[in-house]
């Protein structure tokens, strides 16, 4: 597969927001299938454009870029073609292994202390950033740098929203009203997270209204609130800091680990 084949695949890719790994040998020693610079794509179901090498070797890449598409880490995979896998080329190779996946969108429903400093670490972290608020006051270029910012209802941005699976949902605005209505409008769909700022308290009352709303029980279960790891955050920059914890855990697949006996969260 030709470099500029290699990059339109992956620019197709990314429009239809489909997350592939990208496998390149980056070192060949002695009699090889391909040389250095040969490239495949591989999807999360198994697909792949290119060739690496064909074979056992090539079975090992799609094995191995499977696992970085699954932990969202690069990875590099280096074997002896005849010692290690039986094939009778004789010689060595190397293969660097890049998940690549399109950029996840945040939409932070707020614009407080908690958002601000929320939208500056996503940024960070790789999220493009969007606030949803109606306060012109508050919902500013100079608060939200290089951030998409919306002056409308909430309400209004919300329902017209459709469910997408590269939509990252935070609910942090200024009413516990306008938190309920919003929840309720947006659990219903299916989203790559939906968190909800506040007591534990609040949640629960927030289920309970929930459930008499008629919100199947499944549904809730996809709400995370109180939202955050609990690292016994306090202020407006370190609840942030414990959001993106868990966006990351989320982003990066890993288990949430049970609570210490007696903790209840914040």
């Amino acid at each position: 597969m030709s470099v500029p084949d290699v990059w339109r695949i992956l620019a197709e890719a990314a429009d239809r927001g489909e997350t592939v790994a990208l496998a390149t040998v980056v070192g060949v020693n002695g009699s090889a299938p391909r040389s250095s610079g040969a490239r495949m794509v591989v999807w999360p179901d198994g697909r792949i454009a290119g060739t690496v090498g064909g074979g056992n070797f090539e079975a090992k890449v799609i094995e191995a870029a499977l696992g970085a598409l699954t932990t969202g880490v690069p990875t590099r995979y280096a074997v002896h073609l005849t010692r290690d896998l039986g094939m009778c080329c004789g010689g060595a190779m190397e293969v660097f292994v890049e998940p690549l996946r399109p950029t996840d969108r945040l939409i932070l429903f707020g614009a407080g202390h908690v958002a601000r400093a929320t939208a500056s670490f996503a940024r960070e972290a790789g999220w493009a950033v969007t606030v949803v608020d109606d306060r012109d006051d508050q919902n500013t270029a100079e608060r939200f740098p290089g951030c998409e910012r919306v002056l409308t209802d909430p309400r209004r941005f919300a329902s017209a929203l459709d469910s997408d699976a590269r939509a990252w949902l935070f609910v942090v605005t200024h009413d516990h009203a306008l938190d309920q209505d919003l929840v309720e409008a947006l659990v219903v769909r299916d989203w790559a997270w939906l968190g909800l700022i506040g007591s534990r308290a609040k949640v629960t009352k927030f289920h309970l209204r929930l459930r008499a709303a008629g919100i199947p029980a499944e549904r809730m279960e996809r709400l995370s609130g109180p939202v955050g790891l609990d690292i016994g955050a306090e202020t407006p920059e370190e609840i942030a800091i414990s959001v993106l914890a868990e966006m990351i855990r989320v982003r990066r697949r890993v288990a949430r680990p049970p609570l210490p006996m007696g903790l209840h969260g914040r």
